[in-house]
């Protein structure tokens, strides 16, 4: 477990804190891809810019790298020896994606490069994406988990286990 992609449901379901926790349990460093997404003021990088940081990240001996970025999944799942898939149920993402709001507000997040924001197009986003990715989600992780090593993680329980005790297992 050297090269790990940690994706999920949604948005609030809690991959940069996974993501970080884990990082710090294993010494791996850890990528954050909103960050490399997001520009200040919420201005999205070009698709070239986003590529060319990821690309770069992959080169490295280990990694662990956050987020879902549908757009550049295969290439960072091709590298990956393990892929992390962490679902809640979507009420718990939406409320911790408000907490997280109110949590950082005003004030850039150590994991995002520009100030917090909460918008009706990113709930109602969630909202709406939610059921559809389930599937999606399922059948991507079905085909990596030929090759790769596939965690599902369902439930604060199981992801917080995993964090805190479990991932020595998978090494």
């Amino acid at each position: 477990m050297k090269k790990i992609m940690v994706i999920g449901i949604s948005a609030g379901v809690g991959k940069s804190t996974f993501a970080q926790k884990l990082g710090e349990k294993t010494g791996i460093g850890v990528y954050h891809l909103d960050r490399y997404f997001w520009k200040p003021g919420w201005v999205e990088a070009s698709h070239e810019e986003f590529k060319t940081a990821q690309e770069e990240i992959l080169t490295k001996e280990s990694w662990i790298i956050d987020g879902n970025y549908s757009k550049t999944f295969e290439m960072r799942a091709k590298q990956a020896d393990t892929i992390i898939y962490l679902e809640l149920p979507r009420y718990q993402c939406l409320y911790r994606v408000f907490k997280r709001y109110f949590k950082h507000i005003g004030k850039k997040r150590p994991d995002l490069g520009c100030t917090e924001k909460i918008d009706w197009k990113f709930i109602k986003f969630i909202w709406t994406t939610y059921k559809p990715r389930i599937h999606k989600m399922q059948e991507r992780l079905n085909r990596l988990s030929q090759d790769k090593t596939v965690i599902i993680l369902r439930g604060k329980k199981e992801i917080n286990d995993f964090v805190n005790n479990n991932w020595e297992d998978v090494r």
